[in-house]
C-alpha cells in the first residue's frame, strides 16, 4: 500500500498507520480488503488506511497470495507503538489484553472481535480508551457481519430495550439444525460440523454454551447500560439435548435452538432488574427464529418504542467478519480525522442481576409412568403443589412385554419462575408412579 500523501477532495492528507494484529482467516480477509478497497475506504474515511505490519506468531506459515511477506513481524509491540489504529485478531486474554492496553494508552483506537476478552475484561479496556481519548470498536464481536451491536447502543439509543433473544453460535444451529432436518444424532452432526469447517477440532466453547455465553455478557451490557461479565450468565450447552428431545420438540409444533436470552426483569415490587441466560429451548415454529438454518445466526430485539426488529445473516467466516471490522475501522478512522469520538461505555443503569431462580420460564416434561389409574391425577397434584400450571398434557403408552404396562406422559407447563419449575420436577421424579424422567427443556416464545 503507498506510503505517499493521498489528495482527499484536493487536499493532500497524511495517512493513519494501521496495525493488524493476526492473520488467521479473518485477519488475511482484512488485509486483502484494506488492500483492493484501498482508495474507496480513503474517500470514505477522509485520509488514506495504510497497513504498516501484521504480527504473527511466527514468520514461517504460508498465508496465501493475499499478504505481502514484507508486513509479517513477530514484533507485536514494536508495531502497536507506531500505529494510529490498531485491529486485534489474535483472541484469546493474553498477549491480546496486553496489547490492546498499550495502543489505548498510546493514543491509537482499537477494533477488536475479541468477545471473551470483552466478556471478562470490558470494562477495564474502557476505562483505558477514555484514559487514552481514543476509542475501542468490537462490531465483530458478536454475530459475525450482523450490523447489530452498533444498532442497539446508537440506533437505539432513546428507546428501551426489554429483551434480546437470539441464536449468536452458528456452530451450535449448525447441529440442531441437522438433528432436527437430517435426522443426525448429536455425535454425526457435530462431526459433519466439523468436516465443513463449521466446528473446531474441540467444539467445546461452542457446543458447551461459553461462546455464546461471552456474547450474550456483551449484548447484555449495551442493552440494559449494566456492566455484564460472562461469570453472570447462566450457561448450559447442547451436549445432552437428544433425538429424543428434538422429536418432542416436533410433536408439540416448535424446534429446539441454543438461545441468548437477555432480559429486562420487574420484580413484584417494581424493582427493576436484568437476567441473562444461555441454554438450549423449543421455540414455537412459528417464531422469526425458528427458521434460522445451518450456521446463520439471528438475533430478535424488542424495545418499547421500536417494537420487535430483528437481525440475521453470516454470524462468523473470513469474509463476513472482516465487514465487520473493516466497517469499525472506517468509524474509528473518521472519528480520528474530524476530531471526535463515539459513544463509550454506558453503565448508568447498573440494574442488579437476577439469579436464575427468579427467571420466569416454561417447561417441558417427559415422563416414563405406570400406566394404571390415577397417573395423572397425581402428577398433576404435584405440580400444582408448586404453584405451577399445566398448559398441555400427551399420554401415549409404551408398549411392554412383561410387568406393569407403561406410558409415556409429556407435560408442558404456564409460565412460572425457575425455582417452582425445578421443584416440581424434582418432585416428580420422587414419586412412585414415575419410572423415570425422560426429559426437561424449556420452552420460549408466547405462553
Amino acid at each position: 500500500m503507498s506510503r505517499q500523501h493521498t489528495l482527499i477532495r484536493g487536499v493532500r492528507v497524511d495517512p493513519l498507520k494501521v496495525a493488524l494484529l493476526g492473520c488467521g482467516s479473518v485477519g488475511t480477509q482484512v488485509a486483502r480488503l484494506l488492500s483492493t478497497h484501498a482508495e474507496e475506504l480513503a474517500q470514505r474515511v477522509g485520509a488514506p488506511l495504510e497497513l504498516t505490519g501484521i504480527a504473527v506468531r511466527t514468520l514461517e506459515a504460508d498465508r496465501g497470495p493475499d499478504i505481502d511477506p514484507s508486513l509479517l513481524t513477530t514484533d507485536a509491540p514494536e508495531l502497536v507503538k507506531r500505529a494510529d489504529l490498531v485491529i486485534e485478531l489474535i483472541g484469546g486474554i493474553e498477549p491480546a489484553r496486553t496489547l490492546i492496553l498499550q495502543a489505548l494508552a498510546g493514543g491509537a483506537s482499537v477494533v477488536t472481535g475479541n468477545k471473551a476478552l470483552l466478556a471478562e475484561h470490558g470494562p477495564q479496556l474502557y476505562e483505558a480508551a477514555e484514559r487514552g481519548g481514543v476509542e475501542l470498536y468490537y462490531e465483530a464481536a458478536v454475530a459475525g457481519a450482523i450490523p447489530l451491536l452498533r444498532p442497539i447502543r446508537e440506533s437505539l439509543a432513546g428507546d428501551r430495550v426489554r429483551r434480546v433473544l437470539g441464536i449468536v453460535n452458528g456452530t451450535t444451529n449448525y447441529v440442531l439444525d441437522k438433528m432436527d432436518t437430517a435426522g443426525l444424532d448429536f455425535s454425526a452432526a457435530v462431526a459433519q460440523a466439523q468436516s465443513l469447517g463449521y466446528a473446531e477440532a474441540d467444539p467445546t466453547a461452542d457446543v458447551e454454551g461459553y461462546d455464546a455465553a461471552a456474547k450474550a455478557a456483551i449484548l447484555a451490557s449495551l442493552a440494559f447500560h449494566t456492566r455484564v461479565h460472562a461469570a453472570d450468565v447462566h450457561r448450559e450447552g447442547i451436549t445432552q439435548v437428544s433425538a429424543g428431545d428434538v422429536a418432542s420438540a416436533k410433536q408439540i409444533g416448535a424446534v429446539v435452538k441454543l438461545l441468548a436470552i437477555c432480559e429486562r426483569t420487574v420484580a413484584a415490587d417494581g424493582a427493576e432488574g436484568v437476567s441473562v441466560r444461555v441454554h438450549p429451548a423449543m421455540i414455537p415454529a412459528s417464531h422469526p427464529l425458528a427458521s434460522v438454518r445451518g450456521a446463520f445466526n439471528a438475533v430478535f430485539v424488542e424495545a418499547e418504542a421500536a417494537g420487535e426488529l430483528m437481525f440475521y445473516g453470516q454470524g462468523a467466516g473470513g469474509l463476513p467478519t472482516a465487514s465487520a471490522v473493516l466497517g469499525d475501522l472506517v468509524s474509528a478512522a473518521r472519528n480520528r480525522v474530524g476530531g471526535s469520538r463515539g459513544p463509550g461505555e454506558s453503565t448508568y443503569a447498573q440494574l442488579p442481576l437476577r439469579p436464575m431462580g427468579e427467571v420466569i420460564t416454561r417447561y417441558h416434561i417427559s415422563l416414563d409412568v405406570a400406566d394404571r389409574p390415577g397417573v395423572l391425577a397425581s402428577v398433576a397434584k404435584v405440580i400444582a403443589e408448586h404453584g405451577v400450571s399445566i398448559e398441555t398434557v400427551r399420554q401415549q403408552q409404551i408398549e411392554s412385554e412383561v410387568g406393569e404396562g407403561r406410558a409415556s406422559l409429556v407435560v408442558v407447563t404456564h409460565a412460572a419462575t425457575e425455582a417452582a419449575l425445578e421443584a416440581t420436577v424434582s418432585a416428580l421424579a420422587g414419586l412412585e408412579i414415575v419410572t423415570a424422567v425422560v426429559g426437561v427443556m424449556r420452552v420460549e416464545g408466547e405462553d
